[in-house]
């Protein structure tokens, strides 16, 4: 049969072009896979299920995503790669099928002072140049409207080497929108100097009481040799003279010991070491110490709008620039419609559509002034999702992890909207998801387990949704997996009071908080809820919050060192075998010579990817041999830095190697259900929702009485939810109050007292428009959350 009669038969010979309908990963080992071969149906949407910690993101994210971006990278010139992030090949034999991978993950924008909703998403840009063109008065380039851009004047002599020389004056001017006063950050901050010092002691006494600042170090010489003082003098006895030169010097040449150096006065330095820099970035011990010495205020210089007077001075329509960046989006969306200029109409219709899709993703309350810092993990990754809805690509891989995160069931199905849209206009849509609702929209279904970490790293099942819940796998038996309302709840042994709260959009919100039982509060993504626990607390209620923000660490950092489970190991080491304990710290003495206590060497090979390769000399062990001979219950300090956190609670409860104070850290870390982590396991790998329970776990032995949690349901797994909800209940018959801020239906039936903020989100929302039990709430359902639970249990 030719062709002609192939066409005339109704049927086309198919294409070899058309077979490439399947991703095929084979034998991919990355962290703890176990060698996983499967087909991934390209143009459908393909959830991954599975325990926390079985390996979703060492697939999606480490293994398909992570190549599809390498090979893309490969793509341009040495030049460019070489600005480029150098990326690995992941452990694994085949990839085959792939397209351009766009990862929309939960990791939180840069925390920068200076940076915001507008300047992350471009919209700031936009308007910058808007204002340059209509602005009135003019004040100059789209420059002229930035925060991060100062003004700048020069004068001078430049030499022009053209056949003579030739020496020319020159001056040049910048005109930028940054506040001169606070520097683009929209505060100021102001230094309580009595929690610098200890007035009473000398500097070689250690009157410093700055983080890092230790008698004999290079901190303290600085201070102690400058020849500004008498180092053996107690401050309280400084001159007026002293007291500036301690404090206030500004930067100034000296010389200590033959070498040039410039010294600066302390509340200088305090001021440029700690307080330049973004809060959520320190170590908890340094934020600790700005929180006691600083105290922060709105820029009375530009109101808090960090732009220069000329900046706010240009107007269109009688609104400036931070006017319009300090508007709740879906108004401003509607300020831009109505502005008719048809010489600006291809950026007016630019700006349109990237602020109709905030408003599409479910985040027109949000404002472009907001700092990108306090967003939630959810609200930062609909964010970048801005980007990307209406794109006219296809055949593209979206790649998304847990996208309803901080979602109220309410508006998870408009997330699940914007999932199937993006499928249906021809692209791979890979989601990493534990929420039902969620998975019961997928085309395919991929479980990875059957347990976590070690035990973990496996496909369980491919395939429908109604073959996983037949399967018999973990999550397709707790599929369908309801909580019911309590039968009785506590009653409350007494209140946090808070009145006339107007943090963000609360709106002058009277509410009482009961103590000694289980608070939940609920409401659609930015109805006030953070507002209310993080921002309108009294001082004095001796809350304990765990947040989303995330923890920083480099490939040294580990679950033992973050949560000092390391010091009481390496003292214990130390005594049962007469040594120094800095022989068991791979930061210290102990370190193996050749890596450095890294266990690998680090080859860099410029614009490729560098090889790290297991160090010869300790065999990734990152311990000198000498150190490992040392042991404590039969066990060298790597093997116990090898052992997951479950086996090491049980080595260190009893027996020769038993550690009361690790002990404890170990049971916390159990209750939080990250038994399976390993105790040496770099923090780099961890995701989103262990981080934040490893850091619960750290809280869970503060004094605090009263807990807030902040999702603390992110990355947990269905059948873990119970597991969460026992932990709830032992802090709260322990005598400790908490407070939970949650979306999930599982944790609002377990409570025993529902606040719930609403009705809408920005400014339709910061109202309380229900109180009281799960069991009220459902029987009135008078509000989105209420016909939600209802639905949930049944009622």
């Amino acid at each position: 049969m030719n062709a002609m009669e192939t066409a005339a038969h109704g049927s086309r010979p198919a294409h070899v072009a058309d077979g490439h309908d399947m991703i095929r990963v084979h034998g991919a080992r990355e962290n703890n896979l176990k060698d996983v071969s499967i087909e991934i149906p390209k143009r459908r949407l393909t959830v991954f299920t599975g325990v926390s910690g079985s390996g979703k993101s060492s697939l999606v994210f480490s293994t398909i995503a992570a190549e599809s971006q390498r090979m893309i990278n490969e793509t341009y010139s040495a030049f460019v790669q070489g600005f480029m992030p150098t990326m690995a090949r992941p452990d694994v034999d085949v990839l085959d099928g792939l397209t351009t991978a766009i990862i929309v993950d939960q990791e939180r924008p840069g925390g920068d002072p200076r940076s915001t909703v507008g300047t992350l998403t471009d919209a700031n840009a936009l308007l910058r140049i808007l204002f340059s063109r209509l602005g009135e008065p003019h004040i100059g380039s789209p420059q002229a409207f930035s925060f991060n851009v100062p003004s700048v004047r020069a004068a001078g002599a430049v030499t022009v080497e053209r056949g003579g020389k030739k020496t020319e004056k020159v001056t040049f001017t910048r005109t930028g929108g940054m506040c001169p006063e606070c520097e683009g950050r929209g505060t100021v901050s102001d230094i309580d100097v009595t929690q610098l010092y200890d007035a009473d002691k000398s500097l070689n006494e250690g009157a410093i009481t700055v983080p890092g600042f230790k008698v004999g170090g290079w901190s303290v010489r600085f201070y102690t040799e400058s020849g500004y003082f008498d180092p053996d003098k107690p401050i309280r006895d400084y001159t007026e003279q002293e007291l500036h030169d301690f404090l206030y010097r500004e930067p100034t040449k000296i010389k200590i010991g033959g070498v040039n150096l410039t010294y600066e006065g302390l509340v200088v330095q305090v001021r440029r070491s700690f307080l330049a820099k973004d809060r959520e970035s320190l170590r908890p011990h340094i934020r600790a110490f700005v929180d006691r010495v600083a105290t922060f205020a709105v820029c009375p210089e530009c109101d808090g709008t960090r732009l220069s007077a000329p900046a706010r001075s240009s107007k269109i329509k009688g609104a400036n620039i931070a006017d319009l960046c300090a508007m709740q989006v879906s108004d401003l969306a509607e300020w831009v419609r109505e502005l008719d200029e048809p010489s600006v109409r291809p950026l007016l219709t630019t700006l349109q559509h990237t602020l109709d899709k905030f408003v599409e993703i479910g985040l027109g309350y949000l404002s472009l002034n907001r700092p990108t810092g306090t967003l939630s993990g959810g609200e930062a990754q609909r964010v970048k999702m801005v980007r990307h809805l209406g794109s006219a690509l296809t055949d593209v891989t979206y790649v998304f992890d847990e996208p309803t995160v901080g979602l109220h069931p309410h508006d998870i199905q408009r997330m699940n909207d914007l999932l199937l849209q993006l499928r249906d206009k021809g692209n791979t849509v890979l989601v990493v998801e534990h929420k039902p609702e969620t998975i019961a929209i997928a085309d395919h279904v991929v479980d990875l387990g059957p347990g976590a970490g070690t035990h973990g790293g496996a496909v369980c099942f491919e395939g429908s949704v109604d073959g996983l819940r037949r399967s018999g796998t973990l999550t397709g038996r707790h599929l369908d997996d309801r909580a019911v309302l309590k039968d009785r709840v506590r009653t409350p042994t007494g209140k946090i009071a808070i009145r006339g709260a107007n943090t963000n959009n609360l709106r002058d919100v009277d509410v009482d908080i009961p103590l000694g039982v289980l608070v939940v509060v609920t409401g659609v993504a930015g109805s006030g809820k953070s507002s209310l626990v993080h921002g309108s607390m009294p001082a004095d209620a001796g809350v304990v919050s765990v947040d989303q923000s995330p923890i920083r660490g480099s490939r040294r950092s580990n679950p033992a060192t973050y949560t000092g489970l390391l010091d009481p190991i390496r003292k214990a080491f130390a005594k049962a075998n007469g040594v120094k304990p800095a022989l068991f710290s791979a930061n210290s003495e102990g370190a193996c010579p050749t890596c450095n206590g890294v266990g690998v060497v680090y080859t860099d090979l410029g614009i490729m990817h560098g090889v790290s390769t297991t160090c010869e000399e300790c065999e990734g062990r990152r311990f000198q041999a000498s150190v490992l001979e040392y042991r404590l219950g039969g066990r060298n300090i790597s093997e116990v830095l090898a052992m997951p956190v479950a086996e090491a609670e049980e080595f260190f409860g009893a027996g020769e190697a038993r550690i009361p104070a690790a002990h404890a850290i170990l049971r916390r870390l159990v209750d939080v259900g990250l038994g399976y982590l390993g105790l040496g396991q770099p923090l780099t790998t961890l995701s989103g929702g262990e981080r934040q329970r490893l850091k619960l776990a750290m809280h869970l032995g503060d004094e605090g009485g009263v807990f807030v949690l902040d999702e603390p349901t992110t990355g947990l797994h269905l059948a873990d939810i119970e597991k969460l909800l026992g932990l709830l209940d032992r802090l709260v018959d322990a005598g400790r109050s908490v407070i939970v801020v949650a979306h999930h239906q599982a944790v609002m039936a377990h409570a025993d007292w529902i606040i719930d903020l609403g009705p809408g989100a920005g400014h339709d929302g910061g109202r309380i428009v229900f109180q009281g039990t799960p069991a009220q709430l459902v029987a009135d359902r008078s509000t989105l959350t209420g016909e939600h639970l209802a639905a949930y249990v049944g009622a």
